[in-house]
């Protein structure tokens, strides 16, 4: 007798797993029930459609062939039945039952199965506020949403406020404002800075900073207190802690909740994140339910502890690995150090493992290095400038985390720190990478490798050095210290710091004019990278300076006053 599957949701794990199975068995049952309109999307994509980036939402269901993957092209392509419409609103594990309910017609059914799959995905999280119900206020759950978000920009919403600066919300400011559109973006954010699950504060400013430059309004640290709206219903105003905006449209990005209503009735175990608890085959705590994608929770790589991790990335390796799973295969799922990766207008930004405020708050002994470089041989034309931040465990040396951020090839070293943290490289292995070299792809020594052996000059106590936020304080509290730009002459006139401790000696002249510097005070040094200002940093050391540290990144990361786009 066939093997009878039950796959609830098709958006992304669902239909992974149910085509993976198909091609490991050929002669199951399987059987797709999705309660939306659209199946098998690029959810992931739903911001590049509504700016118009992607022309049709069609595109967002189609293979790269251009086929849609609606019911009839899983039906006769795989020989998968696709009940669309319908919505699971019982298991019952006992008879190994799922009941159903059909969304256009009412009727009730039910359907037997051997094996269960829950892909049931994840819900926008709506804050609590006044309003929320209000006329031209949306949400991105569903590609449904998308076509309305498009067709409210297309009919006139000129005034857009986005609740909430993650992946989503950041993407979708960009797409907007990007759009034919002529549109005025808000982005209100309630903690300090933006991605603030993905990215330090240092970094996050260098990518607010860019968000700014192309028009983005953008607030942090602002709640949102209430959604006002008009006579007719339509929002109207969005109000905060301390101001309030007029608008015309709201996009409600502040996350996303697992939807664990129908494990939770069955009886199915709940883990630490809220998401539903699985083993390392995907198994639920019933054997014969699987569950994957954005109501699961997983493994962090590093702590060991439980992550909830809702990315289209994720779902897809969920599902290929429950489908050979539902057809006798013994597939685990690996514990993740967790990784995304956005593009907002000329500024790439990636972060996988812990960001140096996480590992410190969990109790790691952290130590961390900014270093900038390009992406690609100076020499070599369309060479762009990347800036990352690597994060170890000074006990271990290990890397346990990576952001980097900037215009160039972003992607490349966010995937090299990937394959580091996964295999449990050492700094010091990182450093010693053979990575690819040729002037179009590459620096001889490529910008990880740099990073990675700036970070081995500091663990080591080669390299002393301060972050630039911590520069920062320190001149807000006006502590007496000298900042030695080490630049050229040419460098300091066309851009500069603009604090009066600031004192110009070029490199190339320090040794001359060491004792033009007290050996009294605090002496920081930088240049556009700070290269010059770790060299600077050893020449006075042997000169006899005994405080003397340099400041990471140089102007290149100086996120305040200057304008680092002449430089």
């Amino acid at each position: 007798m066939s093997k009878k599957i039950v796959i609830i949701g098709g958006v992304a794990a669902g239909p992974k797993a149910a085509a993976r199975a198909r091609r490991c068995d050929p002669k199951a049952e399987i059987t797709l029930i999705e309660q939306g309109d659209f199946l098998s999307y690029a959810g992931c994509g739903m911001p590049f459609y509504i700016g118009g980036m992607v022309k049709e939402h069609q595109e967002l269901m189609s293979t790269p062939v251009g086929i849609v993957r609606d019911a009839n092209f899983f039906k006769n392509v795989k020989d998968i039945d696709i009940l669309s419409r319908t919505r699971a609103v019982k298991i019952d594990r006992e008879k190994k039952e799922v009941h159903l309910v059909n969304l256009n017609t009412s009727e009730k059914s039910c359907i037997p199965y051997d094996k269960l799959v829950l892909a049931t995905g994840s819900t926008p999280f709506l804050p609590p506020i006044p309003g929320i119900d209000l006329q031209q206020v949306f949400v991105l759950g569903s590609l449904n949403d998308a076509v309305a978000i498009r067709t409210a920009a297309a009919e006139g919403a000129r005034k857009i406020a986005i609740m909430g600066g993650g992946l989503i919300g950041l993407e979708l400011a960009e797409s907007l404002k990007s759009s034919e559109y002529d549109v005025e973006v808000y982005v209100i954010e309630m903690q300090e800075h933006v991605l603030p699950g993905m990215l330090d504060p240092e970094m996050a400013l260098l990518v607010e900073k860019h968000l700014i430059a192309k028009d983005i309004n953008l607030l942090t640290s602002e709640k949102v207190l209430s959604l006002e709206g008009n006579n007719e219903g339509r929002v109207q105003r969005l109000v905060t802690e301390n101001t309030s905006i007029d608008v015309d449209m709201v996009v409600i990005s502040t996350g996303v909740r697992p939807n664990v209503e129908l494990a939770r009735a069955a009886g199915l175990k709940l883990g630490q994140t809220g998401a539903i608890a699985v083993n390392e085959y995907m198994q639920t705590s019933d054997p014969d339910i699987y569950a994957g994608g954005d109501c699961v929770e997983g493994i962090n790589l590093i702590t060991g502890k439980p992550i909830y991790t809702p990315m289209g990335s994720v779902a897809n390796r969920h599902g290929r690995i429950i489908g050979s799973n539902l057809a006798g295969g013994r597939e685990t799922i690996p514990a993740m150090p967790g990784t995304a990766i956005v593009k907002l207008f000329a500024m790439n930004a990636g972060s996988t493992g812990l960001t140096e405020s996480r590992a410190s708050h969990m109790g790691y002994e952290v130590i961390s290095f900014i270093c900038p470089g390009p992406d690609r041989a100076h020499f070599y034309p369309g060479n762009n400038p990347i800036i990352i931040k690597l994060v170890a465990d000074k006990k271990t040396r290990k890397l346990i985390g990576a952001q980097i951020v900037g215009p160039g090839d972003v992607n490349k070293r966010l995937d090299v720190a990937v394959m580091a943290i996964s295999m449990g490289a050492t700094v010091d292995q990182l450093a010693n990478f053979d990575l690819a070299y040729a002037p179009p792809f590459a620096t001889a020594l490529d910008a990880m490798t740099h990073a990675a052996n700036s970070l081995r000059n500091k663990l080591d106590g080669l390299a002393k050095s301060v972050g630039p936020l911590e520069v920062k304080e320190k001149l807000d509290r006006q502590e007496e210290f000298i900042l030695l730009d080490t630049r050229t002459p040419k460098e300091y006139q066309e851009v500069r710091l603009p604090y009066p401790n600031v004192i110009h000696i070029p490199l190339g002249q320090l040794r001359k004019r060491s004792s033009e510097l007290p050996k009294d005070k605090e002496i920081i040094l930088f240049c556009k990278v700070s290269m010059r200002g770790y060299e600077g940093q050893l020449l006075l050391e042997n000169e006899g300076f005994n405080n003397v540290k340099f400041f990471e990144g140089g102007i290149a990361v100086w996120p305040f006053e200057v304008d680092t786009t002449k430089i």
